[in-house]
């Protein structure tokens, strides 16, 4: 694992990748950057871990390069439950609901991350009222059709 700066990020990929990414769907590129600069951008190797069960849930991961996989913790043993590629996050759930980690997420290949916490999330709320109403429809629609997902699993299991 390794913390890379913005300005590192950028010479590695377009600033007009990150807004095609659907996190960043019709956020400004102005607000983008304003998120890359707070929060913190990792390069992870495959097997690194952005996070474990028990952690505190206070921040997300914004997949900006590559893959992670995400297991669930459960009644002693973890079962594979998605993977999440660059456009889109994990570890949103734990912040929203103010619980601990209850899985790990995983780099399955060599991958970058940003990830933003609680006081950075309210910092943009705060300096940009607007993009953060934008920032948390997205995050808000990629949890909605997770949960459509899980409940046709549900369902064709039936």
């Amino acid at each position: 694992m390794e913390t890379i700066t913005t300005q590192t990020l950028l010479t590695r990929c377009e600033l007009s990748q990150l807004v095609n990414a659907s996190v960043f769907g019709a956020l400004s590129e102005t607000a983008i950057v304003w998120l890359l600069d707070h929060g913190v951008i990792r390069r992870f190797d495959p097997g690194d871990l952005l996070f474990s069960p028990a952690q505190p849930g206070d921040s997300f991961h914004v997949i900006l390069q590559g893959r992670v996989d995400y297991y669930k913790f459960h009644n002693g043993r973890y079962a594979y439950i998605r993977s999440f590629s660059a456009g889109e996050q994990v570890g949103f759930v734990s912040l929203i609901a103010l619980h601990d980690r209850v899985g790990r997420a995983e780099a399955c290949e060599p991958c970058v991350s940003l990830e933003i916490n609680s006081a950075v999330f309210h910092e943009f709320h705060l300096n940009k009222p607007l993009e953060f109403g934008i920032l948390l429809m997205n995050l808000t629609r990629e949890m909605a059709r997770t949960l459509r997902n899980t409940n046709n699993i549900l369902v064709d299991r039936y």
